[in-house]
């Protein structure tokens, strides 16, 4: 049985950051029912190319495993059939604007009053509280506010837009509060209101820079090197766009790396004879290695580094992902059907628990209200009829 066997989720989270909280918690186990409305339905379901795959891939990603329901919540019908369901739940997330979930009368007293021990998690730009808590947002505004946009980079290049890595950061945040949330209502009896800022979690990423600005200390981009480690990057190879990562953790691994490159010379030099000097000097090193490695082949010169006890892989791009046999055999990759018979690839959960060994993801999209006999009827006990009034009358639509 998954970890989180038995818990129900009333997911009201839209785009990427708040759906990729739930996910993960239905990967762990969890019923999660997606909440949407045809009239304003989550703006990832619209086919957009990205990725190299036309479709509504990212919802693809973070609807997996989820149920789905239509709820019109400018309806009082609709508003009072979302409280039914949060009822019977034991989570209830959104990611609007703060404010907005207490103006359509689903905020976390209202739903207290349905379920007092209801845990509610509120993922939004910058917190439910403060001044600045008003600002909507999504994944680039995130990491350029919290600071990890400004850290990402070269020196020379301005700061780096933050993206999906993003969203999916502060779905994991907001995934671990939640189970600690369960884990404390289970303890005391008593629900709470989770409250995530995206933006801190972006600072958050980046707390050893925070640390050193505040004693005074310019923190400047870095790229791809290491603040200790040298020679340490991403070097060209001779096939297009594929780059050998090298990290070098020792005076012996240098010398062998200066030896393979056909400069044994510079393992004799004095200049880069310790870790400290490599480093002082590393940006007069990385010419020499990439005048070596724009010769190579990318795969054969990962192997006779690896071979030689040198730091080295490729830097994979997601088709060497999806196709890699390890990760295959761990069900890190794995293939869903979906509701037409389609089969494509999909991320299951990078945790494994002894208990069980059923992969984290185990059906596809779902359609937008294809589960509502099953919520509304099964779960919530209407009968058809009922179902029938409510859909004509735009409550569920």
């Amino acid at each position: 049985m998954k970890p989180l066997a038995g818990i129900r989720v009333a997911d009201f989270t839209v785009h990427a950051a708040g759906p990729f909280c739930t996910h993960m918690l239905s990967q762990l186990g969890a019923e999660v029912i997606k909440i949407e409305t045809a009239l304003r339905p989550d703006i990832f379901r619209k086919s957009h190319a990205v990725y190299g795959r036309q479709g509504p891939a990212t919802f693809d990603q973070v609807s997996s495993n989820k149920l789905s329901v239509r709820l019109n919540l400018k309806h009082p019908d609709g508003v009072a059939l979302a409280r039914k369901l949060v009822s019977i739940s034991d989570v209830a997330a959104e990611s609007f604007r703060a404010g907005v979930m207490g103006r359509l009368g689903l905020g976390y007293d209202d739903l207290r009053a349905v379920r007092n021990d209801i845990i509610m998690v509120s993922v939004s730009s910058s917190g439910q509280s403060g001044p600045d808590s008003h600002f909507a947002g999504y994944a680039p505004l995130f990491g350029a506010w919290g600071g990890l946009g400004h850290l990402s980079g070269h020196p020379d290049g301005p700061p780096v837009e933050m993206r999906h890595v993003m969203d999916h950061s502060v779905g994991m945040n907001a995934a671990l509060a939640t189970v600690a949330a369960l884990h404390n209502r289970r303890r005391t009896g008593q629900g709470c209101h989770v409250d995530v800022s995206a933006r801190e979690v972006a600072s958050s990423l980046v707390g050893d820079a925070l640390t050193a600005a505040s004693a005074g200390i310019e923190v400047e981009r870095a790229g791809n090197a290491d603040l200790r480690r040298a020679p340490c990057g991403l070097y060209p190879t001779s096939q297009p766009d594929r780059w050998l990562s090298i990290a070098v953790s020792s005076d012996d691994e240098w010398r062998t790396l200066a030896t393979i490159i056909g400069r044994p010379e510079l393992g004799r030099d004095r200049r880069y004879a310790t870790e400290m000097q490599r480093h002082a000097n590393r940006r007069d090193l990385d010419p020499a290695i990439e005048s070596w490695s724009v010769g190579q082949s990318g795969d054969a010169a990962c192997e006779r580094l690896q071979k030689a006890g040198v730091a080295a892989h490729l830097s994979w791009a997601a088709s060497d992902i999806v196709t890699d046999p390890h990760l295959r055999a761990r069900g890190a990759i794995l293939d869903v059907t979906e509701t037409d018979g389609t089969v494509r690839a999909a991320v299951g959960t990078p945790a494994r628990f002894s208990t069980y060994d059923s992969p984290g993801i185990t059906s596809g999209t779902p359609e937008l209200g294809g589960d509502e006999d099953y919520v509304y009827g099964d779960l919530l006990g209407l009968d058809r009829r009922k179902i029938a009034g409510l859909i004509e009358d735009r409550a569920i639509y």
